[in-house]
């Protein structure tokens, strides 16, 4: 149930500040209103829900503030991830990850931006596995949730995706070649990107 609802925000068929109804989202999802009820505290806990005093749940909405926070904070963790996994990669992985790469490359090629989207997305979670740091993938995926709505503004910005794909090569190309430093670098570089991509979209109110 959890994961029905968490989907509908992440597609954006559950917008900030959008009333979450228990009897109605019983009745959308065939759930019980229990089951409904337990999802929507399960995901008040990882901060996409919200409840108000006499006013049931809602969709959270994250300020602007609050998500550049976010992506500072992931820096920190996924740079740490970037690094470990460059210490531990095999030659398959290693190819599973410019893999990866060659199909981003290609969404950009042919302007294909829900692919894009999908590398993006293989890409991080991919480096998280590598890494081992199973601590740090249960807080990046809670970081990441809060902050989809901006994600996938970004990803809609005309001219964002070829401007980050040299960002996620970068980050590729040194975590196969196994340079932790280097890894941890390309990755705080293209997360202080995200955020400041995430600033001008809401300064130019695209």
């Amino acid at each position: 149930m959890a994961d029905q609802i968490r989907a509908a925000i992440f597609a954006g068929e559950l917008v900030p500040n959008q009333r979450l109804v228990e009897a109605d989202l019983a009745e959308m999802y065939g759930a019980s209103r229990g089951h409904v009820r337990t999802a929507l505290s399960e995901l008040t806990v990882e901060g996409l829900v919200e409840r108000i005093q006499n006013r049931g749940a809602r969709v959270r909405s994250v300020p602007v503030e609050e998500a550049i926070e976010i992506v500072e904070v992931r820096s920190a963790l996924e740079a740490l991830c970037a690094a470990r996994a460059a210490t531990r990669i095999t030659d398959a992985e290693a190819e599973e990850l410019r893999q990866i790469g060659r199909s981003m490359q290609a969404a950009v090629e042919t302007g294909d931006q829900a692919a894009y989207a999908q590398g993006n997305t293989d890409l991080h979670s991919t480096l998280i596995r590598l890494s081992g740091q199973k601590t740090a993938a249960a807080t990046i995926d809670r970081l990441r949730a809060q902050a989809v709505r901006f994600q996938y503004r970004l990803f809609a910005k005309p001219g964002r995706s070829q401007q980050s794909l040299p960002e996620h090569l970068a980050i590729i190309d040194a975590v196969c070649a196994r340079e932790p430093e280097e890894a941890a670098r390309a990755m705080r570089e293209h997360l202080m990107s995200v955020g400041a991509a995430i600033e001008e979209s809401v300064r130019s109110g695209s």
